[in-house]
């Protein structure tokens, strides 16, 4: 058997030129951050998010990167009617998907004491009923593509954190739901892939409620809490993303991967 990846082409066969993708989450973060470097890659990009402003700042700031115009899905993805007409304007606009990104997602504060049911509905609808939803409608695409998808979860999938009791049952979802569909997929040659970021510079902490001075504290905890010292930036989780979707991880399924300079690995002492 060949090897699909030799050093002769391996740039070639990592980026992700003329690929069709979806990205959920666009409009900010990680998921705007991954729609720039596919653009810069070559991927032709149906962008989703539920700030329109935002999104068509991203999709300016990829057409800047010299890629075509993207395609812009705007919408909240827990209304069921958005995430047909996602996929369905997506496929009709481009004729087929090749790889979906499903960056979308909340981060809200609340424990066991604290935390109501509304707040739980929605963390779980956001973080993994319009994840379910979606990939459900995207894997018949997929299929005919043998695309690939990946999930943003969380370094708080993997490891306990109190205060954060929803997100971090969200995310664990998220993990098992990578797994599961990379082995229900792999016969049909999708692969299914998350990468668990740490803290990671976004405005989605300050989203969940910290003020300045808290953002501040909390990015400066880092250097304890993650074992390289720092927080990380939007691009390293990025071109992780890019990694995974992408040919050059042709034999690579079914993982959760960290991207949390080391965070995942590290014991209290």
């Amino acid at each position: 058997m060949s090897n699909p990846m030799t050093s002769g082409d391996a740039f070639k066969v990592s980026s992700l030129k003329g690929k069709v993708a979806l990205i959920t989450g666009a409009s900010s973060g990680i998921g705007a951050g991954a729609g720039v470097l596919f653009a810069k890659l070559g991927a032709l990009l149906a962008l989703n998010g539920r700030d329109e402003e935002n999104l068509r700042k991203v999709a300016r700031e990829c057409v800047e990167c010299g890629a075509a115009e993207p395609l812009l899905v705007p919408g909240d993805l827990t209304d069921e009617e958005t995430v047909k007409k996602t996929v369905e304007r997506t496929v009709a606009h481009f004729g087929r998907l090749d790889v979906l990104v499903n960056s979308a997602g909340i981060l809200a504060m609340g424990g066991i004491e604290s935390a109501d049911l509304a707040q739980y509905d929605r963390v779980m609808n956001i973080n993994v009923r319009s994840v379910f939803h979606l990939t459900q409608l995207c894997v018949p695409h997929l299929i005919k593509t043998k695309g690939s998808v990946v999930n943003v979860s969380s370094v708080n999938g993997q490891r306990s954190f109190p205060g954060v009791l929803a997100y971090c049952m969200s995310k664990s979802a998220i993990d098992q739901f990578t797994r599961c569909t990379a082995l229900e997929l792999a016969s049909k040659q999708v692969r299914v892939n998350s990468v668990c970021p740490g803290v990671i510079i976004t405005d989605v902490h300050k989203r969940a409620g910290l003020d300045e001075q808290q953002y501040k504290q909390f990015l400066e905890r880092c250097q304890q809490t993650h074992a390289l010292g720092r927080p990380g930036e939007v691009e390293e989780v990025a071109h992780s993303i890019a990694f995974l979707a992408s040919d050059a991880a042709s034999f690579i399924t079914g993982v959760n991967l960290p991207i949390d300079g080391g965070r995942h690995a590290m014991c209290p002492r």
